[in-house]
């Protein structure tokens, strides 16, 4: 190996050698003898020189080489010795090297050398490299591990700390349990319920459900304050709240079960909890979020909001239906004053719009024909579920029905738009047509979902009602020219027919005035029958759709063949309400595939809430007929999928 030497070795040389020369020169001119004497003594002495800057050098060299291995020696004793345990793996994770104190704290009692460190420590190593640090729990204390990476020939090798941190673990922990949050109750439509009790029974259930109460909180160490008759605000310790989830809020089973009189099922509880917020205020209005979500989902359960989003638990009760139609006149004044002041008013419904959607858009775009406003209903013609109807319309009022490219060149800065039969963005016909809009309506009865439209001018949501078209029937009464026409008549009332099957579920005292009012103006049944016929065809499919089916539990599930027709979304929720018919079940799934997507069709008696295993699932709905969408699997892992949620459920 060449020798380099510096530049100050160098220069010495030169100046010496040059000195030396110029010296002797000198003395060459002026006498030959004395060159000599002089030149001698300057050579040994120039040798002399050198050889004391090389020994330098390479003494320097050998204390510096003795220093780094002293040095080196320390820093492993050090090392060894050193009270934080630490570890060396490799890419791998296998441990290469360890010290005392980690031999000691984990593993004294074994040989754990070229082992995976994960075998013996539960170990979040993907966090690790990621973020260079994570926790370990071991043998009841925290630690903080720590770890850096080093390259040494090409091989990359991890150094880990680990750093006691049991004590502030402990204080976090304490501190977390300790965190107060904020809790909202409320008991469902107390004054409605109660109008008929006598004074006494009143009094009664205001007892029972204080002494309820009274009972719930004697748990915790939190506090609870009566706001008025029917509501309540509670705030606990975060470890107290836990517990109450864990439970799955049993209150509210709790409250079902007060009796009075003979009556029992008299009151629900609808509940908001604010949980995991930075302050009480935060919290408070999470609460809030929460209870309003609860009471949109139709009440009697639990709502718990957080940063990430919202829990649901309960939900078993039926929705209560309130007597007051103040909140329909109220919107419908509202809502003619927004088509007053609007150049003209487009309707929609979801995607694939079934009786029930054609129907409320169809007869509140026709009701509002009547005030000579422009009106439509916009729909995609080859992908909905109410063909016969929109095909009667559209012979009789070719204009009133027109697809969602025509609507979007009709609309103006100026126009308003309404949706109707659902909430959800998500789930809405023309996504591009709502984007347009500046003004929005939203008139739905399904349970309140998460993915709720939150911009819109009306928010008109009553969970307890029967369908959208029923709702729409109330709001055109309060119109200046309440007259509905045979036609539109006859459109509200499949609607109200398709969703209460037949009047059958779901179906409440103002369901029947509405129907009454279509009746009234013109309504055949017979014509609205004629729209629920299918094809034999049709009929042979939903017929092998049930005869495939197998009980689990009290559900009946069905896979349809692969040999399904055009008309499956169609027949498959009408299989799975055939299904209903079955003694001991009570709730009823069709799954079926069209295209990359399983479908799955979901009804119920009400005893299960199918909304909540849709939900588990990706879908939702109400809480006796949801629906859900899959993509990319094949039915029969769609199947494995909805029973593990059905098993969640129960």
């Amino acid at each position: 190996m060449k020798k380099k030497f510096s530049l100050i070795f160098i220069a010495s040389i030169i100046l010496l050698a040059f000195s030396s020369v110029l010296s002797a020169l000198m003395l060459y001119e002026y006498d030959y003898k004395k060159f000599l004497l002089a030149i001698i003594p300057a050579a040994v002495l120039a040798g002399i020189v050198l050889t004391e800057i090389i020994l330098a050098d390479k003494n320097i060299l050998k204390f510096i080489a003795k220093l780094n291995s002293a040095v080196g020696s320390a820093e492993n004793e050090i090392l060894y010795y050193d009270d934080t345990p630490s570890v060396i793996i490799d890419e791998s994770f296998r441990i290469l090297w360890c010290n005392k104190e980690f031999n000691v704290q984990f593993f004294e009692d074994h040989e754990i050398f070229a082992s995976d460190i994960s075998d013996y420590l539960e170990i979040d190593l993907k966090a690790l490299m990621l973020d260079g640090a994570t926790s370990v729990e071991f043998n009841g204390r925290s630690f903080k591990a720590a770890s850096t990476i080093v390259m040494r020939n090409n091989r990359k090798l991890i150094y880990i700390s680990f750093s006691d941190i049991t004590e502030f673990a402990e204080l976090y922990k304490k501190y977390r349990q300790t965190r107060p949050s904020v809790i909202l109750i409320t008991a469902d439509n107390y004054e409605d319920v109660l109008q008929n009790f006598k004074e006494s029974e009143k009094a009664q259930v205001a007892a029972a459900i204080e002494t309820m109460f009274e009972e719930f909180m004697s748990q915790t160490t939190g506090v609870l304050r009566k706001l008025s008759s029917d509501r309540f605000i509670a705030v606990l310790e975060e470890q107290h709240l836990n517990n109450i989830i864990k439970s799955k809020f049993a209150v509210l089973d709790k409250a079902r079960s007060i009796s009075i009189g003979g009556k029992s099922n008299i009151v629900t509880l609808s509940i908001g909890v604010g949980q995991g917020a930075s302050t009480l205020e935060e919290s408070e209005r999470f609460a809030r979020q929460a209870l309003d979500m609860a009471l949109g989902r139709g009440g009697d359960q639990a709502a718990v909001k957080t940063d990430s989003g919202f829990k649901f638990y309960g939900g078993v009760a039926k929705g209560v239906e309130k007597k007051s139609k103040a909140k329909s006149r109220i919107i419908s004044n509202a809502l003619q004053e927004l088509i007053h002041n609007t150049d003209n008013v487009f309707i929609m419904g979801h995607r694939f719009a079934d009786l029930d959607a054609a129907g409320a858009g169809i007869g509140l775009a026709g009701a509002i024909r009547q005030y000579n406003s422009e009106a439509f209903f916009v729909v995609d013609f080859q992908k909905n579920l109410a063909g016969e109807l929109i095909k009667r319309i559209s012979c009789a009022v070719p204009d009133l029905i027109i697809s969602p490219d025509e609507a979007i060149m009709r609309m103006t800065d100026n126009s308003l738009l309404i949706i109707v039969d659902t909430h959800n963005e998500e789930l809405i016909e023309c996504s591009e047509l709502y984007d347009m809009a500046a003004y929005k309506v939203v008139i739905d009865h399904h349970r309140k979902s998460v993915n709720f439209i939150d911009d819109a001018v009306i928010f008109y949501h009553e969970p307890f009602a029967s369908s959208a078209s029923e709702m729409v029937t109330e709001i055109i009464q309060y119109f200046k020219d309440p007259s509905t026409p045979q036609i539109y008549a006859e459109a509200l009332l499949s609607g109200i027919m398709l969703d209460t099957k037949n009047f059958i579920m779901k179906t409440g005292v103002r369901t029947f005035e509405a129907a009454a009012y279509l009746r009234k103006n013109g309504a055949d049944t017979i014509k609205v029958k004629e729209l629920f016929t299918s094809s034999i065809d049709a009929f042979r499919q939903k017929s092998a759709v049930i005869a495939s089916a197998c009980i689990i539990g009290k559900c009946a599930v069905s896979i349809a063949g692969n040999d399904i027709s055009d008309n499956i979304r169609i027949t498959a929720p009408q299989a799975a309400d055939e299904l209903l018919g079955i003694k001991g079940v009570s709730a009823s799934f069709v799954i079926y595939k069209t295209g990359n997507i399983v479908n799955i069709s979901a009804r119920s008696l009400g005893n299960v809430n199918v909304q909540i295993i849709m939900e588990r699932l990706g879908g939702g709905g109400h809480q006796t007929m949801a629906a859900a969408q899959l993509k990319d699997i094949s039915p029969e892992e769609a199947k494995q999928l909805l029973i593990e949620a059905i098993n969640c459920e129960e």
